[in-house]
């Protein structure tokens, strides 16, 4: 089973995908955690290029090929092995992120987007897509000062550095692409305290099938 979960900067993805996988390994199930960009070792250094604050003179275009080639060589090297061994894998971040933020943020063409995912999942979309909402001012709060208390502000701050306005069109994106693609991604309220957000998570894992067998 491949969960991804989307979602705008400091939603609290890693607080979730972590209680998901305590979840599945509660019931007896292998489960694999990974990252995107960064899931891979080629991937590693593409991260540092798409994420540090320095970067901000790279091109829309620029960033989506980035973006995709860390996708192509994370699916062939790490997802698809991960999944053909019988393992849950819970990814935070992947192919949905890319037709958001290059697409509904950056004005980019989703319906080209699309296409050039498909070539770099090759045919692996997600079983499930948890995306987690939140009003855009209380997540970029939240996601600096992650930033800052783990010493990665410049590291890891390009988007946290872009205007309010910008969260905005993601999260407007994102709940227009998830309204396009009902089956596969589910919408949680992530307002709530990170219990009250998981009962809801649990609650859309079990109707979708993610029980132990």
């Amino acid at each position: 089973m491949f969960i991804t979960f989307e979602g705008i900067e400091g939603t609290g993805k890693s607080t979730q995908i972590a209680r998901v996988r305590d979840y599945f390994e509660s019931q007896g199930r292998e489960v694999f955690l990974t990252l995107e960009p960064g899931g891979s070792r080629i991937g590693r250094e593409l991260r540092k290029m798409l994420l540090h604050v320095d970067n901000r003179e790279i091109t829309p275009i620029t960033e989506l090929f980035l973006y995709l080639a860390d996708r192509a060589q994370h699916v062939g090297q790490v997802i698809r092995p991960e999944l053909e061994a019988g393992k849950v894998v819970l990814c935070d971040r992947f192919a949905d992120s890319t037709i958001v933020y290059q697409g509904y943020g950056r004005g980019l063409d989703t319906a080209m987007l699309r296409e050039l995912n498909e070539v770099a999942v090759d045919g692996l979309w997600p079983d499930l897509t948890i995306v987690l909402d939140i009003d855009p001012e209380i997540g970029l709060k939240r996601a600096t000062l992650r930033n800052i208390e783990d010493g990665k502000a410049k590291e890891e701050g390009r988007f946290e550095a872009e205007h309010i306005s910008f969260h905005n069109k993601i999260r407007e994106g994102y709940l227009t692409w998830a309204a396009f693609n009902r089956e596969r991604m589910k919408v949680i309220d992530a307002s709530s305290t990170p219990d009250g957000v998981f009962e809801q998570v649990r609650a859309v894992i079990q109707a979708f099938g993610g029980d132990a067998d």
